[in-house]
């Protein structure tokens, strides 16, 4: 300024000059005068800012809620839980998985110690109750899930059975008590278990059909069996599913489709093209008539007729010819998708393969209303149905190694983990899938359009071969999409951007990570190093350290924190 006040440069040179600063820099500056001020605050300004910090694509548009570029900015910095607040060290083993109750109050954690704990989700994360489950044969828990009214706390393990055997059980435990309710067995264990109503659970059971051939049936049980009279109905066969290749459903989860409330995610218009997945839609229009029994059995007695007359060409292996003849007995004796009802139904989300045993589609299953209780006459509608395998509606197909799957809080959007098969890769013997990459690709897919609607989030990678791959659970929050990784860091991105936002340390593999739904500036990971660690944005660390009644500025923080 001169003596009276002028600026002695034009705004315009000012704003030349702040184009070439860090927006650390632009803060500090903008305390200088008021003109500085003004100018530090242009929306151009902290557009170009954006884009250049955060490494956007300059045709990615701005978030539909935001404001400002100025607020968008300081969202993604200062509203990012990547802040150590606490490290809990209760569990003596590895930490696999970690659950919120609905209301954000409580949370559950899963470990190879074989306890499942429970936590009260205050300022400082304290115990409040652990269940040890080896006096149930269990060797460890590895999933927990809080039902829809926060009452009642399912848990999933690995069950040791006669000689050694590995399956699953999923307990109940009542969150007012405290008191074990039910168990039931889950086979196989990765089937992990989940709610499909405020009383009534998901489990799965394997039926072996040949070397390489099986069934999954899906069963709904009360939570309350034990205490139930012996006349009422408790357990009621959902779907059966036939598994080829030695592949089997995992991982199932319920998507409830009348909770769809956000907009369309941004399609992606710029950047590299990630291969996309393929989607298979098998809804039926009711133009098709399904095949009947006798036409499938005319093509099953061909197909023999061909093999002993040497027409089939190359000769098949013991495994492909048990895989086509599976097929073709199925398909006289496969109910076809029923008609997609209208709004307010839901799905059932779960991982399956038909080339080989590891998961490399996600199949989806509409669930009816009528099949969602236990009542009703269960045994003999069994029987006239046992005839009969379930077709899925929608298969999605990630050609690669499926290891996680979340869904985003309104349940319109799936997020997936997966390790891709080399391009062009074909599957020649289905019990030695293709290698698969040490990156992990995070595909999304909206359950509305049954579509991929991202580009593949990629930063976080896995080491484990095929074979040993295991799962690292992912969680989604309004704005924000989280992941483990066994580069022993957790991962954080922005759902609308696309963009990687922090990364988390630990000392071992990261195997979950969970939002608090009430606050998504507060995440926890949990790791093989036996921790769990709580995280906090620097918007709510600044303003639970500073003194009451006003926080500490953005403005002075942020300049402070200069890269």
């Amino acid at each position: 300024m001169d003596e009276g006040g002028t600026p002695l440069l034009p705004d315009s040179l000012v704003y030349q000059i702040f184009l070439s600063l860090g927006p650390a820099d632009v803060l500090a500056a903008g305390l200088v005068c008021r003109q500085w001020q003004a100018v530090s605050r242009d929306e151009f300004l902290w557009r170009e800012q954006f884009y250049r910090y955060y490494q956007v694509a300059r045709d990615v548009p701005r978030h539909p809620a935001a404001t400002s570029w100025y607020e968008e900015f300081r969202r993604l910095y200062d509203t990012v839980p990547c802040v150590e607040v606490q490290t809990l060290k209760e569990h003596t083993d590895q930490v696999l998985h970690l659950s919120f109750s609905h209301s954000g109050c409580q949370f559950a954690s899963c470990s190879k110690d074989c306890t499942v704990k429970i936590w009260n989700n205050d300022l400082v994360v304290s115990l409040l109750h652990s269940a040890d489950m080896r006096p149930y044969n269990w060797s460890y828990t590895q999933f927990s899930q809080f039902n829809m009214d926060d009452s009642l706390l399912l848990v999933s393990g690995v069950f040791l059975g006669p000689h050694n055997s590995s399956a699953g059980e999923i307990a109940v435990i009542s969150l007012d008590t405290f008191a074990l309710l039910s168990r039931v067995r889950n086979k196989p264990y990765d089937v992990f278990g989940c709610w499909l109503t405020e009383t009534s659970l998901i489990s799965g059971n394997l039926h072996r059909i040949g070397d390489i051939t099986s069934c999954s049936v899906l069963w709904l049980n009360n939570a309350f069996q034990d205490v139930e009279s012996e006349n009422v109905n408790v357990v009621k066969r959902l779907f059966k599913i036939q598994n080829l290749n030695a592949s089997t459903i995992r991982t199932v989860m319920v998507a409830d489709c009348s909770r769809f409330d956000s907009p369309d995610l941004l399609l992606d218009v710029g950047g590299p093209a990630a291969p996309s997945c393929q989607v298979f839609d098998l809804g039926s229009d009711g133009d098709d008539e399904a095949p009947a029994p006798a036409r499938a059995k005319e093509g099953l007695r061909r197909f023999l007729d061909d093999i002993l007359d040497g027409r089939v060409q190359p000769p098949l292996s013991e495994n492909a010819l048990e895989t086509r003849v599976a097929e073709l007995l199925a398909q006289g004796r496969t109910r076809p998708p029923e008609p997609v009802a209208g709004g307010g139904r839901k799905y059932l989300v779960f991982t399956t393969g038909c080339l080989t045993y590891s998961p490399h589609q996600i199949g989806i299953k509409q669930i009816l209303p009528h099949q969602m209780t236990t009542a009703g006459p269960v045994l003999g509608e069994e029987r006239g149905a046992d005839e009969f395998f379930d077709s899925l509606d929608h298969v999605i197909d990630v050609h690669g190694h499926v290891i996680g799957m979340g869904l985003s809080p309104d349940h319109r959007y799936l997020y997936v983990n997966s390790r891709s098969w080399p391009s062009g890769a074909v599957v020649a013997d289905p019990m030695q899938p293709p290698p698969i990459a040490e990156e992990i690709d995070l595909h999304v897919f909206d359950l509305k359009t049954m579509r991929e609607v991202k580009r593949a989030l990629r930063a976080h990678r896995a080491y484990t071969p095929n074979d040993e791959c295991f799962f690292i659970f992912l969680d989604v929050s309004r704005d924000f999409v989280a992941s483990g990784a066994e580069d022993r860091h957790g991962y954080i991105w922005d759902r609308h951007y696309n963009i990687c936002l922090a990364k988390l340390r630990h000392e071992d593999v990261v195997n979950s990570v969970a939002f608090s739904p009430r606050e998504q500036e507060l995440l926890l990971t949990a790791s093989d190093d036996a921790t769990i660690k709580a995280w906090r944005s620097p918007h709510t660390v600044r303003a639970l350290q500073a003194p009451r009644p006003r926080p500490r500025s953005f403005f002075s923080w942020f300049a402070s924190q200069r890269r």
